[in-house]
C-alpha cells in the first residue's frame, strides 16, 4: 500500500489533533507491523484502522515522554492476536496472486527482493504469534527487549526466550526454503 488514506470521517467521533498526527507519522509503521504478524494483506486496512481505534480510546492513557513506536506495536500486537483468535475456526486460505511483471531496467533486482521478502513472510508464517512478536519488534522493528517487554506485558526473560526460539526457528526454515529454491 503505497498511499497514506487520510484519516476516516466518523460520525460523533471528535479526533484530536494529537491523534492525526499519530495517524499520519505511523500508519505505515502499523500497516507494515501488522502484516509481519501475519495478517492477511486483503484484511490489512481493516485491522490498520481497527489499531487506530484503539489509539483513539487509549491515547489519554499514553505517558508522552515515552517512545510511541512501542506503545503502538502491543496494540498491533494485541489487535492481530484478537483477530487471529476469532478467526482461528475458518479453513478457508486466499493466496495472493502472481506479482505483476516489471519490465524496467531494475526488475531483477526488485524480483530479488521480492523473493527474499516472500521467504521472509513463509518463515514469520511457521513461528506462533507470540514468538513472531517478539521476532519482528527486535529483529525487524529494532526495538530493544525491556521495550518488548512494556509492550507486550510480558517478563523480560520471557522476551529473551522467546526471542532465542524464534531466531532458531527462522533461521531453520529460511535454510530450509532456500534450499529448495533453484539457483
Amino acid at each position: 500500500m503505497t498511499d497514506r488514506p487520510g484519516w476516516p470521517n466518523l460520525p460523533g467521533v471528535e479526533v484530536s489533533a494529537d491523534l492525526h498526527a499519530i495517524y499520519r507519522e505511523h500508519f505505515q509503521y502499523c500497516y507494515r507491523t501488522l502484516r509481519r504478524l501475519g495478517v492477511p494483506a486483503r484484511d490489512l486496512p481493516d485491522v490498520t484502522h481497527d489499531v487506530f481505534m484503539v489509539v483513539h480510546r487509549r491515547l489519554p492513557d499514553f505517558e508522552r515522554g515515552r517512545p510511541i513506536k512501542p506503545w503502538l506495536f502491543g496494540i498491533a500486537y494485541r489487535v492481530a492476536a484478537d483477530r487471529s483468535r476469532r478467526f482461528s475456526t475458518q479453513r478457508e486460505r486466499l493466496e495472493e496472486g502472481p506479482e505483476p511483471v516489471d519490465s524496467s531496467d531494475n526488475a531483477l533486482l526488485r524480483l530479488e527482493r521480492a523473493e527474499a521478502q516472500r521467504l521472509v513472510e513463509l518463515a514469520l508464517e511457521k513461528l506462533d504469534l507470540e514468538k513472531r512478536a517478539v521476532f519482528v519488534a527486535h529483529e525487524l522493528e529494532g526495538q530493544a527487549a525491556p521495550e518488548i517487554a512494556a509492550a507486550l506485558g510480558i517478563p523480560l526473560n520471557t522476551v529473551y526466550s522467546r526471542l532465542r526460539v524464534a531466531r532458531d526457528t527462522f533461521s531453520k526454515v529460511v535454510r530450509r526454503l532456500a534450499a529448495k529454491e533453484p539457483s
